[in-house]
């Protein structure tokens, strides 16, 4: 190889200058192994999206719907099926259509499903209403297709005026109707309506 440089500078000194940047280019690159190259290009080091202290602001025609905070934010585009964790004491405000909070719910983790806009939340999870009432699981679970929070955990809600356990539950998106699976505790009702 060096005496063909040495050849080409001495016969073709102007041509020289001009073609050997580009041969030792072509040379150099040639030798690089296809796993370096996807390496260096991107390919096959896919990370996901990270980010601390976000705050996210869901809105509808022009009013807020839910205002979502999070210490910790991963966004796995790559995953099959491509997912959002939000973690660390995240907390959601949920807005009715006077822009009053309607529920707040808070939680250690939670991770949600880009194309089926599922919601799993888990750990800790604590829904407060405004009528006073408050909701406490292990997990709940957001379904988009059917509009409905739902788990299968034991469930403990509590009103103003009863204390109820379950071991599971369905509600609304806006929990002003739930159902509590295998119902205990204590209800306070009117005398009229003791069954007989």
């Amino acid at each position: 190889m060096n005496a063909i440089i040495k050849y080409l500078f001495c016969h073709f000194p102007k041509f020289t200058r001009i073609l050997l940047p580009g041969v030792l280019f072509f040379a150099i690159t040639s030798c690089n192994d296809p796993n370096e190259i996807k390496a260096l290009t991107g390919s096959g080091t896919k990370q996901p999206d990270r980010a601390e202290d976000v705050t996210i602001i869901y809105s509808k025609e022009g009013k807020t719907k839910m205002r979502l905070y999070a210490k910790e934010f991963v966004r796995n585009e790559y995953a099959k099926p491509p997912y959002i964790d939000m973690n660390r004491n995240i907390k959601a405000e949920f807005y009715d259509d006077s822009g009053k909070v309607a529920n707040v719910l808070t939680a250690d983790s939670s991770r949600y499903y880009e194309s089926q806009g599922n919601i799993l939340v888990w750990d800790s999870v604590q829904i407060l209403s405004k009528k006073g009432e408050q909701l406490n699981t292990s997990e709940l679970i957001w379904n988009e297709s059917i509009q409905k929070f739902f788990t299968e955990k034991p469930v403990k809600i509590t009103t103003p005026t009863q204390v109820l356990y379950g071991n599971g539950m369905e509600a609304n998106s806006d929990f002003s109707w739930y159902q509590v699976a295998n119902p205990k505790g204590t209800v306070e009702v009117n005398k009229g309506e003791l069954p007989k």
